[in-house]
């Protein structure tokens, strides 16, 4: 009797600590956040090498593709065959309302669990100064270029970024740091006072990310403020030096971790001439400024592909991410993209490896947004 209680005891034991074992291996997997991107952390490159090794490269092109869904955005229709295709990474929400984007979103994300797919980035022009026309019903907000303190530019944050949350939108393509000459960027910056730009800035980014989770983007490099016209209608043009270009490394320091590159071009500049194409397609501006000179390693999304200063571009898709981009935002045609970019990834070796590392920081963003 006593051996069989004692039996008993060992496997009662035994059992306890198995579950202990279990619950202790659960628990103790790392969680990542927004903060640990910059780092270098081994359990967080190794999980990004374990997901993109199970990854085709379907799935892998598709990662760096973000379609817009909404009132100025693809149909439903379109959407779901992309997400059935597995072609596309993310999306962009543009222009509805709160509660439409909300069942949207958890509508994808149901739809993605079901296939197996990466989970999505969704993303918005959440400025203060769009934020409530992008987004209908969602919080009043100030317009950019009515906050009149530090103080104002935290609490818009705040309410932007609790909003975000909720509707499941993870990537703002907030804020501008444009300067406030040009109509059609310079009421949604803080450049009425440029001494504002990079602290207010700065401010807007760190609300966003460690408190809310969210990416903030740095727009619109390398300086749309002081050109003259608009770049959703044609190539504007940045003539000698990039004056706003000192804008951009305090908040690299400061650990922005997106920045949205421009559809302008760069003439009689000898080191960084964009030869008449927009800085979007220039490995000059993406690769040896922005990411070697300036030392960037977040990721680099092209402004919308559908605008007037890079549509009419032959091969656009493809020059892009040979200039170094990560995600290519709204294509003028999603599929297409995906199956020039695809081509191309399996022809040219160095073109790989460009789309490979951009898939890879993408990945790497998703695992600290927890959503993988």
């Amino acid at each position: 009797m006593k051996y069989i209680f004692s039996s008993i005891t060992c496997l009662f034991l035994s059992s306890i600590c198995f579950f202990q074992q279990a619950v202790s291996s659960q628990t103790t997997q790392p969680q990542f956040s927004l903060g640990d991107f910059l780092k270098y952390e081994s359990a967080l490159e190794e999980k990004t090498e374990t997901v993109f090794k199970s990854l085709s490269d379907t799935a892998i092109v598709a990662q760096l593709i973000m379609p817009a869904i909404g009132k100025f955005g693809q149909t439903d229709a379109v959407i779901n065959s992309y997400i059935d295709k597995g072609i596309i990474g993310g999306l962009l929400m543009l222009n509805g309302s709160k509660e439409s984007f909300t069942a949207k979103i958890a509508e994808i994300n149901a739809k993605n669990k079901s296939l197996g797919t990466i989970p999505f980035l969704f993303s918005a022009d959440a400025e203060p100064s769009l934020f409530n026309r992008k987004i209908i019903g969602s919080t009043p907000v100030k317009k950019a270029n009515e906050l009149g303190t530090f103080h104002d530019v935290t609490k818009v944050a705040e309410q932007i970024s609790e909003e975000l949350n909720l509707i499941g939108i993870n990537y703002n393509f907030s804020p501008v740091v444009d300067m406030s000459s040009n109509k059609t960027v310079g009421y949604r910056g803080f450049g009425t006072n440029p001494e504002n730009i990079v602290p207010w800035s700065n401010e807007f980014i760190n609300v966003s990310q460690d408190s809310f989770q969210i990416i903030a983007t740095a727009k619109h490099f390398p300086g749309h403020g002081l050109v003259s016209g608009d770049s959703h209608k044609e190539l504007q043009v940045i003539n000698g030096e990039m004056k706003e270009l000192g804008i951009y490394p305090p908040l690299i320091e400061n650990g922005v971790l997106s920045i949205m590159i421009g559809h302008i071009a760069v003439i009689n500049n000898p080191e960084f001439d964009t030869k008449g194409l927009p800085a979007t397609c220039s490995e000059k501006i993406v690769n040896q400024l922005l990411r070697d000179s300036l030392g960037f390693e977040g990721l680099i999304v092209t402004d919308a592909m559908n605008m007037g200063g890079v549509a009419k571009v032959v091969s656009a898709n493809t020059m892009v991410i040979d200039a170094g981009c990560d995600i290519l935002l709204m294509p003028l045609d999603a599929a297409k993209a995906h199956a020039e970019i695809l081509k191309k990834y399996r022809e040219d070796p160095e073109f790989k490896n460009k789309v490979d590392m951009a898939a890879k920081r993408i990945l790497r963003m998703k695992i600290c947004l927890n959503l993988i």
